[in-house]
Order: structure tokens, then sequence, then C-alpha cells
């Protein structure tokens, strides 16, 4: 393989995962929230319209504590990575476990 054709193939991987990245999290992160609120609205017993009579339900309430405890995490661990991983940074993140494990590198 030439050198422009390893640098097209390098910028390609590069662009591909920045572009998944970003559907993920700039896309699919909204859409969690939102069903945090829909599931937060169903455990209240309410909906959109004002003649609702719904009865609460205690799931709902679970449901969306857990999207929305997901949702700041994933906001948490970007900011945590974005600043252990910036310019001129002598950290390393590792998500081997559930909790970001920050080492300094020599």
């Amino acid at each position: 393989m030439s050198a422009a054709g390893y640098d097209f193939k390098v910028a390609g991987e590069a662009i591909w995962k920045v572009l998944v990245a970003s559907v993920l999290i700039g896309g699919g992160l909204p859409v969690l929230f939102a069903g945090g609120i829909r599931a937060l609205a169903w455990g209240e017993g309410g909906s959109a319209e004002a003649d609702s009579t719904a009865r609460p339900n205690p799931l709902g309430r679970v449901i969306a504590v857990v999207i929305f405890a997901a949702v700041v995490y994933v906001i948490a661990a970007g900011i945590v990575y974005v600043i252990a991983t910036g310019k001129g940074s002598n950290y390393d993140i590792s998500f081997a476990n559930f909790i970001p494990e920050i080492k300094k590198t020599h």
C-alpha cells in the first residue's frame, strides 16, 4: 500500500469512529433522556392530556431513575475522558471497570 493509500485508510477509520460516536452521543443520549421523561410521566400517572385519569405506576419511576442515572454516567465519563486525555495530558484513562480509571503516564 502506498503512503497516500495508508493515509486515506487511517483518515477513513478516524472519520468512521467520530461518526459513530456523534450518532450515539449526539442522538442517542437525547433519545434516552426523552425515554426517561416518558417513563417519569408514566410513573406519575400523567400524560400530555389534561383530562387523564391514569393511575401512577411505581415501575415508571424506577425506570426513569435508571435511565437518568445512565445519562448522567455517560456525560460524566465523557467529561472525564476529555479532561484526562486532553492536549498535553500525561494521563491515560481505562474503562475496564464501571468506574473510569485514570493513570498517570510517564
